[in-house]
């Protein structure tokens, strides 16, 4: 699983240039077998940091999103799918020390950053939120 999510990590961010939230959003689909519509996807247009701010991290609204589809498709209702997103929220800053973008990424924030520069901590939070929902 580890190889195939590096693998679309890298597809999604260097040959479609897409951001974190919809690279997370789109590889937790596809994991799962769940189709993503294109006004969902549309949605997380700005979620990488909310458009870049450096708030809460893309890759912790993907997920977040992902367990709102996926949790709502298997029939929980909507208290319970919130508390499943504060029990992923708590369990990510537990091991990531954090929710903001600003201080998950690599090497903080200057004018001259890279693209994607979140590339392995995007495939190492994806393979983290699989896991998670699996054991829900």
């Amino acid at each position: 699983m580890k190889s195939t999510i590096n693998e679309r990590v890298h597809e999604l961010y260097w040959r479609y240039d897409i951001n974190c939230a919809r690279t997370a959003l789109t590889c937790l689909c596809e994991l799962f077998h769940v189709s993503l519509e294109e006004q969902t996807l549309n949605a997380a247009i700005g979620l990488h940091g909310a458009g870049g701010y450096r708030a809460q991290c893309g890759l912790v609204e993907g997920a977040l999103m992902f367990i709102g589809i996926y949790f709502k498709q298997k029939g929980k209702s909507d208290s319970e799918i919130a508390g499943i997103c504060y029990q992923f929220a708590e369990e990510f800053t537990d091991r990531y020390h954090s929710l903001k973008c600003f201080d998950l990424r690599p090497n903080g924030f200057s004018e001259n950053d890279p693209p994607h520069a979140c590339e392995k901590l995007t495939a190492e939070t994806i393979e983290f939120s699989s896991e998670f929902i699996k054991r829900i």
